[in-house]
């Protein structure tokens, strides 16, 4: 079992230590939350709580991942990096792959994408893409960034994307998993027939499962059933060694969590929270993989 800390609400200021303490100490990867803006105003609801409000106050720090990504993989030396998640059909797929390859190169390979489709409109028309075909694009994006990291002359004749022979270089040295985050049937589906590894959101235990057997009976309708595949997952009720096993049992790979509530409450103090991390690493993560 791995663990992954996650960054979500937390300042930018704070990153290049936490990044360091979890270097240090044992954890698996560091993962970053995706917006471009926050509005002050969101015409879509938020489509994972009751009420469709945001689990984040205003001003909250939103840094882009991937330059984050290439700053922190120059300051540690085994941890690795993914997202939760990165919304990519809002972006250009040539800037994206562009800026995925070279944190890849930047990091000796250390780069794990895990992408969504998204939720706000508002940020889309913002970003001038379009809401509406955002999960047909992203598959077309996915096939077109492995061909691109390929570093070969390719080209592309999709529904949406289309050009002719290129080549985008220096190419990653090693292949770049992709994993696929959401709870919908689409997304689910997408993490099958094209993911490497599959990102919940904050579900139940059961809910997680449940998923997971689901998404395994969709690979196997693939054919992909004996491909490596991934399960990065954020229980609301499992907080014990033997909680994380029996998610271990049921195909979860990577625990994403934050340690320092577990110690010290919701703190937006650094020392605190460079401590949680520390305790967590003994007493969870050394535990679990004893």
């Amino acid at each position: 079992m791995h663990f992954v800390l996650s960054t979500s609400f937390s300042s930018v200021a704070d990153l290049k230590q936490l990044a360091i303490a979890a270097d240090d100490c044992g954890w698996e990867a560091m993962s970053f939350s995706d917006h471009v803006v926050n509005p002050e105003k969101i015409t879509t609801p938020y489509p994972y709580t009751e009420n469709g409000e945001r689990r984040w106050q205003p001003f909250t720090d939103w840094p882009d991942p991937w330059v984050m990504i290439g700053a922190l993989a120059s300051i540690t030396k085994n941890l690795k990096f993914t997202n939760n998640i990165f919304v990519l059909p809002m972006r250009n797929p040539f800037l994206v792959a562009k800026a995925i390859s070279t944190a890849a190169i930047i990091s000796d390979n250390r780069v794990i994408p895990a992408i969504g489709v998204g939720w706000s409109k508002d940020e889309f028309e913002l970003l001038q893409q379009d809401f509406h075909t955002r999960g047909k694009r992203a598959d077309e994006m996915i096939e077109i960034m492995r061909l691109l990291w390929t570093g070969e002359l390719v080209e592309y004749q999709g529904k949406h994307y289309q050009f002719p022979p290129l080549e985008m270089n220096p190419a990653p040295s090693a292949y770049i998993p992709i994993w696929v985050g959401g709870i919908s049937e689409a997304a689910m589906r997408r993490a099958a027939r094209i993911g490497d590894g599959w990102v919940t959101d904050l579900q139940s235990s059961a809910e997680i499962l449940a998923c997971i057997a689901k998404i395994q009976q969709y690979r196997r309708e693939y054919g992909r059933e004996n491909t490596p595949f991934s399960v990065m997952a954020t229980p609301s009720d499992a907080f014990t060694p033997d909680a994380y096993r029996r998610l271990a049992e049921g195909g979860v790979s990577h625990i994403l969590t934050q340690p320092w509530p577990f110690y010290h409450g919701d703190t937006q103090d650094l020392a605190k929270k460079i401590d949680g991390i520390k305790r967590y690493a003994d007493d969870y993560i050394a535990v679990v993989n004893n």
